[in-house]
């Protein structure tokens, strides 16, 4: 007697194709955006760096490793590199810090924390210029804080933006301040994801507020950490609009110039588009390896839940 031959098995293949057709319909578009308006530039201002190009001669000539042999022997390549990374520093600890401890101080449920929370992140959504042109009548010689210093007693209020031993310090502490609402908004999100039954349980072990902070509160937040840390990274190294409207750079010679800062003056007010390109060129690789570093590190003790 014949037994009945079982039903061919089904191939996974043409069900795998099918879902991966549908979901290029959807992802194509955004990837060909993405390389059109990230990637082609990136690519182009890459191979500019390897050529002595300006816009005043037509004539582009591929020199190699030319501009970045030239970049690494200009001390004011050095000067605007320490530049960045103490303004890096700076706005990656103190936002981080303030925007923890303020969002702990925000963490409950009435109209009027709501209200502050708008308050806080209100400066966010501000353009780097208008938070400069309002922190420039703050901090100029006859603004409102030397004012209030006078009034307070001091006879010599310090040049805020003039000074070339605290103006970089001054930027710095606006880029915080601008952040600062950022900070607070992820670090609440994180609060708000971390399950009440853990502080409910820490709270029936005897565990104290620093202990529930410590053992319960710290370990939660650990992706907040991470995306504060590298957005704050972030945006230290590509600041550009506060040097511009506060000190263009100044006092001096680019005692408080960036990276992205020098770039722009060099490719577009100087010409040198082949100098510039090599100098974005090595910014967008110190950029790439410290946020991989610190993803790798911060990753390491998320929480799963």
């Amino acid at each position: 007697m014949l037994r009945p031959s079982r039903p061919p098995k089904r191939r996974e293949l043409p069900s795998v194709l099918r879902r991966a057709r549908e979901f290029s319909g959807f992802a194509l578009p955004g990837l060909f955006l993405y390389g059109l308006l990230v990637l082609v530039p990136i690519g182009w201002t890459v191979a500019q760096g390897f050529t002595d190009r300006n816009r005043f001669d037509p004539q582009t000539s591929w020199v190699g490793l030319d501009q970045f042999r030239r970049l690494l022997e200009d001390d004011q390549f050095w000067l605007v590199l320490k530049n960045t990374f103490v303004v890096t520093a700076i706005v990656v600890v103190v936002p981080n810090v303030l925007g923890l401890g303020i969002a702990l101080l925000l963490d409950r449920e009435s109209l009027l924390y709501r209200l502050l929370r708008s308050v806080f992140f209100t400066p966010v959504i501000l353009s780097g210029i208008v938070v400069s042109v309002i922190w420039q009548s703050v901090l100029r010689p006859d603004g409102v804080l030397n004012k209030v210093l006078a009034d307070a007693g001091v006879e010599s209020a310090p040049g805020w933006l003039s000074d070339p031993s605290i103006a970089l310090y001054s930027i710095s502490g606006i880029l915080c301040w601008q952040m600062l609402g950022f900070c607070v908004v992820v670090y609440l999100a994180g609060l708000n994801g971390v399950p009440k039954e853990l502080y409910e349980a820490a709270i029936v072990d005897g565990a104290g507020w620093w202990r529930r902070f410590g053992s319960v509160t710290w370990p939660m937040i650990a992706p907040a950490v991470t995306i504060n840390t590298v957005m704050l990274l972030i945006s230290g190294f590509k600041v550009y609009e506060h040097i511009l409207v506060l000190t263009n750079g100044g006092p001096g010679r680019n005692t408080t110039a960036s990276i992205a800062f020098d770039v722009i003056e060099k490719g577009v007010r100087g010409d040198r588009i082949g100098y510039a390109a090599a100098e974005a060129t090595i910014m967008l690789c110190i950029i790439v390896v410290l946020s991989g570093v610190v993803l790798r590190l911060l990753q390491r003790r998320e929480v799963q839940l």
